[in-house]
């Protein structure tokens, strides 16, 4: 029955892990679907490419930074237990890979390609599982010092704040640093738009994106005897309710409507398994609305050229998610309890805290010595010529 066991908690987390890496092809084409034609060709080399160097930079440091574990030993202790760690290890990797997926679709068009891949080894290595052990590992204390001051301990099932808060928050100072695409914003005051290139590649990038999220969440679970309907009906409910909610607030406009499922499923990560499937609902269309919001002020108010809203979309409505478990996860609004608000709020802002330290410290280093941003006739002439040779739909055919 062990044996049984052990295999059949491998399987369940290699396939949740199969599920979350298949989102990754939903960045890019959500990320190609929003860009011009012109930077489309790198929007799918930078998903990939950083998926791989997340891949080593994890295995080798981030996921001994997290949890404390080494994969320099034997294949034969590796393979103990079915190889559960290593398909652990697999799994979390993909929700770490997301963090450079999240900055790539706020820095697109205008970012160079190999400060990027540095500051992504950077990032995956050192500065995501730095809080990843603190939320998920207990490091440092700061779990215990937060259920000894509030009762409870900071509640994030799957990665509202941990992945997503982060991701958001980090490309913040990248986006600031780089500056608008050249005219974004024109000096009289005035708006360019640049509207997407590809609604359909851009629907397809949200259909990929929400079905990969049911194994995003429900498989965040970890073994086979915890798995939850719970989790995947509100997963469901926060996906539909942001949709109608950024159907309504943005006016009809496809490019809201296809991220508002993204906003809601963001926002129910942390509580998911806590909620009551109408409390789930109710976050995802409150996240619905506030990515609409929020990412229109970002755009036309501020004036900060985030190419995709991962600020909003991911730092904002990952940060409403950390403090809604606090909210929908207590019995008297129908959730299981077990958390308390004052702790949701106390790790929410630390994740939040350490994601915008790290953007700064990363992004700003790699200005200061590198230089972020393609020279003025590169980013006129697209990424896709400059940094590939190639355009997504060259205009003439080789003949041979």
């Amino acid at each position: 029955m062990d044996a049984l066991k052990q295999g059949a908690d491998a399987l369940f987390i290699l396939l949740g892990g199969i599920m979350v890496l298949a989102m990754h092809a939903g960045f890019a084409f959500l990320e190609l679907g929003t860009v011009r034609k012109k930077n489309q060709v790198n929007a799918l080399v930078k998903i990939l490419v950083d998926f791989s160097v997340s891949t080593i930079a994890y295995f080798v440091v981030g996921y001994g930074v997290a949890y404390g574990a080494s994969f320099f030993v034997g294949a034969e202790t590796l393979a103990q237990k079915n190889g559960y760690e290593l398909v652990k290890f697999f799994f979390l990797l993909t929700f770490a890979a997301a963090i450079p997926a999240i900055i790539s679709g706020g820095i697109a068009e205008r970012a160079k390609f190999w400060p990027q891949l540095i500051a992504t080894a950077v990032i995956v290595g050192l500065v995501y599982p730095f809080f990843e052990g603190i939320a998920w590992n207990g490091h440092f204390g700061i779990q215990a010092w937060i259920t000894a001051t509030t009762g409870f301990a900071f509640h994030d099932f799957a990665g509202s704040v941990v992945v997503h808060a982060v991701g958001g928050w980090i490309a913040l100072p990248a986006v600031l640093f780089l500056g608008a695409r050249a005219n974004r914003y024109r000096k009289d005051g005035g708006i360019s738009a640049h509207p997407p290139s590809n609604i359909p590649f851009l629907a397809l990038g949200a259909w990929i994106l929400c079905v990969g999220w049911f194994g995003f969440n429900v498989m965040s679970a970890q073994t086979l005897d915890k798995i939850s309907g719970l989790v995947a009906v509100n997963s469901l409910m926060a996906m539909v309710g942001g949709t109608l909610a950024a159907l309504i607030a943005g006016k009809n406009d496809p490019g809201f409507v296809h991220n508002g499922p993204l906003a809601g499923l963001v926002a129910v990560c942390a509580g998911s398994d806590l909620m009551h499937p109408l409390g789930a609902l109710v976050v995802g269309a409150v996240a619905g609305v506030l990515f609409v919001v929020m990412f229109t002020a970002t755009q036309n108010r501020w004036k900060i050229d985030d190419v995709l809203g991962v600020w909003p979309l991911h730092g904002l409505c990952g940060t409403w998610g950390g403090l809604a478990a606090g909210i929908f996860g207590q019995q008297a609004l129908g959730g299981l309890g077990g958390v308390s608000f004052t702790a949701q709020l106390i790790g929410t802002a630390l994740g939040v805290a350490w994601a915008l330290l790290g953007g700064v410290v990363v992004y700003g280093t790699l200005k200061a010595v590198m230089g972020l941003r393609l020279s003025q006739e590169e980013e006129n002439d697209g990424a896709d010529l400059t940094i590939h040779r190639i355009s997504a739909t060259p205009d003439r055919e080789v003949s041979w």
